[in-house]
């Protein structure tokens, strides 16, 4: 049975344990051309609620080289994947009207799957003008994602498809990007090992 927390939308329930700021190293390692780009990286990610039914994500990550170089930025919006009630809000910025459909631990309990995960989407979106459209599981701390859909804008390389795991290990957010660009098929691209930060290590940063 879900266990949530009482300030929370019902529907956060299975990804509570997101919610926060984690930093951490990892290493980047994909072909380009005929050489390949490699890269020790540090990397912020922050998770938060606004008393919505979904989590707003923010990520950011420099080079672990003398300048701290900036090496990329993406944000966006984690829910659960489920269909749409005639109390949801939108389109556009039409408010929500009525009771939320998954009010209660109950009601998003009904939206567990057979194998015991929830199905989840993420949109995330990059400066470069690539928009992904992620569909997927959360089982516990487990996360497994795939591209539904990439969008790129006119000068946007390219870039046709992703995988993306997270997982809770040992307090630690770990996570492992397969990417499918420049003309090859899906292979390991980036993985890193984050820490939950406190409050003011957070806030001090």
């Amino acid at each position: 049975m879900l266990e949530l927390d009482p300030t929370l939308p019902a529907e956060l329930g299975p990804l509570q344990w997101l919610i926060g700021t984690w930093e951490g190293t990892g290493v980047l390692s994909f072909p380009d051309g005929e050489s390949t780009v490699e890269r020790e990286f540090g990397q912020r990610i922050s998770f938060e609620h606004h008393g919505h039914p979904y989590l707003s994500y923010q990520a950011y990550a420099w080079q672990l080289d003398d300048e701290l170089t900036p090496l990329a930025a993406e944000s966006g919006f984690w829910r659960l994947a489920r269909p749409s009630h005639e109390a949801d809000a939108g389109p556009g910025m039409l408010p929500a009207q009525g009771a939320p459909a998954f009010g209660d631990a109950d009601a998003v309990e009904g939206l567990r799957r057979p194998d015991g995960a929830f199905d989840l989407q993420a949109l995330i979106s990059h400066p470069t003008g690539v928009a992904e459209l992620y569909l997927g599981t959360i089982d516990g701390p487990r996360i497994d994602l795939a591209t539904d859909a990439v969008l790129r804008g006119a000068g946007a390389k390219d870039h046709s498809a992703s995988t993306r795991m997270y997982g809770l290990v040992e307090n630690h957010l770990l996570w492992a990007w397969d990417l499918a660009a420049l003309g090859r098929g899906l292979e390991s691209h980036a993985s890193a090992r984050l820490g939950r930060q406190t409050r003011s290590e957070a806030s001090a940063t």
